[in-house]
């Protein structure tokens, strides 16, 4: 089974740079986006052609703004839009598939922004949402998947020296990355990748991409005891579309 994740920064925007040929050549069987931008679902299930998978819409209330989706070749056991908080809610970053084996979370981190404005807030989100992983981590296994918005080590960004402190950077949420780990969460690239230098983000700025300087900030976290089935964990830097690439593994059951 092929899991793909992908901030997609605006589908629309997405689709015209060819995101569906990458549909159709990559084949996920299931795929959380971020950061879709839309606000009416009816009218994007109407125009865009994902042939043979059902889709979930978890627009922002804002207009253009965050937003999730989940695109699946097996229609879901149940679906759950947000966590029932609100102010996480509002802003369309939770969506929860279940399945015969595992819940699927896809999910949309919130950006500390500059001066870390925001850090509160993320913080926040992040204590809401690892109690929501660990309450369905009693029925069964969770993959949970998206725009995390923070680089966890050194090794995960091109400058970690220059950007100590910086937003995705900062001892703050560095820390609640860990907690996920410490959870009993596994992030499946680096446990099969510990030495290896790949991001998924780069800036538009001064061509991070071309010279990829670069930051790993989307991620595959699995309950430890389903670790052992995840078969490969993959970064696709060479797929254009957006500012960030598509993240995935594949798992056997």
């Amino acid at each position: 089974m092929k899991l793909i994740s992908w901030n997609v920064n605006g589908i629309r925007a997405c689709v015209r740079n060819g995101f569906t040929d990458f549909l159709h050549s990559y084949k996920p069987d299931i795929m959380g986006l971020q950061e879709i931008k839309i606000d009416d679902v009816s009218r994007a299930a109407h125009d865009f052609d994902f042939r043979d998978y059902k889709e979930v819409w978890n627009p922002a209330k804002k207009p253009g703004y965050s937003g999730t989706a989940t695109l699946s070749k097996e229609a879901p056991l149940s679906y759950k839009a947000g966590i029932g908080i609100e102010k996480f809610d509002n802003e369309g970053r939770i969506q929860t598939t279940e399945f015969k084996k595992f819940y699927f979370i896809n999910a949309y981190f919130p950006n500390a922004q500059p001066e870390l404005v925001r850090l509160d807030y993320k913080e926040a989100f992040n204590e809401a949402i690892l109690k929501h992983v660990k309450k369905l981590e009693k029925k069964k296994p969770v993959i949970i998947t998206g725009d995390f918005n923070v680089a966890m080590e050194e090794i995960d960004l091109a400058r970690p020296k220059e950007n100590i402190g910086s937003p995705g950077f900062s001892n703050e949420e560095r820390y609640w990355g860990r907690e996920f780990l410490k959870a009993g969460l596994v992030d499946t690239f680096r446990s099969l990748q510990p030495d290896t230098k790949q991001y998924s983000w780069w800036s538009y700025r001064a061509m991070a991409r071309e010279r990829n300087v670069g930051w790993r900030i989307d991620y595959f976290l699995v309950s430890a005891k389903i670790m052992g089935n995840v078969k490969q964990a993959f970064i696709l830097d060479k797929v254009k579309g957006s500012d960030h690439c598509p993240v995935g593994i594949e798992i056997n059951w």
